[in-house]
């Protein structure tokens, strides 16, 4: 019997950027690292050290002005970005490339909120004219996302949902919040957590897990739609859609 989907590789991916727009702003940072968890060879010392055996990170000129509020959030500002930054058109598709390596591995991307992400990396290349993360693969990725996940697992939590709550609740350190590479570890640290503790969320394959989680963010956005109706407030930005918002024309 092969090992639990978080005994073995998982790569995650994060993005910083010049908004919360994922369909029209712009990727000024990301990472992509593949990690294991591994333990200690003596029995007395539990801990889990997480190895990265490959990393990759990125800075990237978006080419619009980054807002004084993103800047706060990411610590890159227009100025650096122009300075330090590389090409968005070459940026995004390196990043592509990365992730399109492990996915024809078949290794589970990890990414926390995994609609921002994919549906960011998505319009940025087709902005740029190149070739989607599924056409550059040759499939569709496993993805893993620690938000639905602790959704489906603990519904009636009451408190915030964000990366740096689930890392509080799940006893994840965090170092550097909304620094790419901090947060795409921690994403995986805490899928990790999550299956240790939920037998029935690690005994799943890695693409039944993401048949499900499908159907767990379709029905998560069905209750929130309910909620906020009954509030008698908007609910027209609620969507479904995981892990990838639909298409739609690009803006330029």
């Amino acid at each position: 019997m092969s090992r639990p989907w978080h005994y073995r590789p998982l790569v995650g991916f994060d993005v910083e950027s010049t908004g919360v727009n994922p369909r029209e702003d712009r990727i000024v940072t990301a990472a992509v690292l593949r990690v294991g968890p591994q333990r200690w060879k003596y029995r007395e010392d539990n801990a889990i050290r997480w190895m990265a055996p490959t990393r990759f990170g990125w800075v990237a000129d978006p080419g619009v002005e980054i807002p004084e509020g993103a800047a706060a959030v990411h610590g890159i500002t227009t100025e650096r970005a122009r300075q330090m930054g590389r090409p968005a058109a070459r940026v995004v598709l390196e990043i592509a490339i990365a992730l399109a390596d492990h996915v024809r591995e078949g290794t589970p991307i990890v990414a926390m909120n995994a609609p921002y992400d994919f549906t960011m990396l998505d319009r940025e290349l087709r902005r740029h004219g190149h070739r989607t993360l599924a056409e550059l693969a040759g499939l569709e990725p496993v993805v893993v996302d620690p938000l639905v996940l602790d959704r489906q697992v603990d519904r009636y939590r009451r408190g915030r949902r964000n990366l740096g709550a689930l890392c509080e609740h799940y006893g994840v350190t965090l170092d550097g919040a909304h620094e790419a590479a901090a947060d795409a570890l921690a994403a995986v640290k805490v899928a990790y957590e999550i299956a240790e503790r939920y037998p029935a969320i690690a005994e799943l394959e890695p693409v039944e897990l993401h048949k499900r989680q499908q159907v767990w963010a379709a029905e998560q956005a069905d209750g929130l739609r309910q909620y906020l109706t009954r509030q008698g407030r908007d609910a027209t930005s609620v969507h479904g859609h995981w892990p990838l918002i639909p298409r739609q024309e690009v803006t330029r």
